[in-house]
C-alpha cells in the first residue's frame, strides 16, 4: 500500500477519543479505523512500508494457531532485511505490550516481528475468514515518536514521557522502498 496522505490509524478497539483532533486537524493527518486490533499506527508517505499478505486455508504457510501463524512471515521479512544488510531478529514469544503497548502500535511486541538492534522496525496484524488470512506487515522506514505522540490525547507531562518512551522501543530501517521490497519478493518466491 502506498498512502498519498498521512492518517494515524487506530486498531480496531481503540477509542475515538485517544485522538489529539485538534492536533491531527492542524497537522491534515486523517484518523482512520483497521478492522485489525493493536494500538495506533501512523502512516506517512515514504515513513511506513504497508505490505498486505493472503494466505489461503489450503496453503502450506495456513497455520490454525494465530500466533505461531506470525512467525513465518517476521522470518520472511528478517531474511529481506539481511538481503539489504540489515540484521533483525522476531520475536516469538507471547506478546509484550510494555506500558504503551495497548496505545500504539510500535510500542510493544508481538509473534513475527521484527525489531533492530532492540528497536521494533516491523508491526504485523492479521485477519482471518473462511477462506484466507490476510496479514497487514507494516516497515517502518522513518520512525517520528514526536509526531505520534502529539496526535494522542494525553497530558503534556504522559506526551512526554510517551515519546520518549517511543524514541527507543522503535526505530526506522531507511531502505529504498523498491530494494527491500524486491528483496522481500525474492524471499517469497523462494
Amino acid at each position: 500500500m502506498r498512502p498519498g496522505t498521512s492518517a494515524l490509524v487506530l486498531g480496531s478497539g481503540q477509542p475515538s477519543d485517544v485522538v489529539n483532533v485538534a492536533a491531527a486537524r492542524e497537522m491534515d493527518v486523517a484518523v482512520l479505523r483497521r478492522r485489525s486490533g493493536g494500538g495506533a499506527v501512523l502512516v506517512r508517505p515514504g515513513d511506513l512500508l504497508w505490505v498486505d499478505v493472503l494466505v489461503p486455508r489450503s496453503d502450506l504457510l495456513w497455520h490454525p494457531d494465530v500466533g505461531r501463524a506470525f512467525e513465518w512471515l517476521g522470518r520472511a521479512w528478517q531474511q529481506a532485511l539481511a538481503a539489504c544488510g540489515v540484521a533483525g531478529e522476531v520475536h516469538t514469544g507471547p506478546y509484550e505490550p510494555g506500558p504503551w503497548g495497548s496505545l500504539v502500535c510500535f510500542a510493544g511486541r508481538g509473534r513475527g516481528e521484527v525489531s533492530v538492534d532492540g528497536a521494533k522496525v516491523l508491526g504485523l496484524s492479521q485477519r482471518r475468514n473462511s477462506a484466507c488470512a490476510r496479514f497487514q506487515s507494516g516497515l517502518l522506514r522513518h520512525w517520528a515518536p514526536e509526531v505520534l505522540a502529539e496526535l494522542l490525547a494525553l497530558p503534556v507531562s504522559k506526551r512526554s514521557t510517551l515519546e520518549r518512551h517511543l524514541a527507543g522501543c522503535a526505530g526506522g530501517v531507511p531502505l529504498a522502498e523498491e530494494k527491500i521490497l524486491a528483496a522481500f519478493r525474492r524471499v517469497l518466491n523462494s
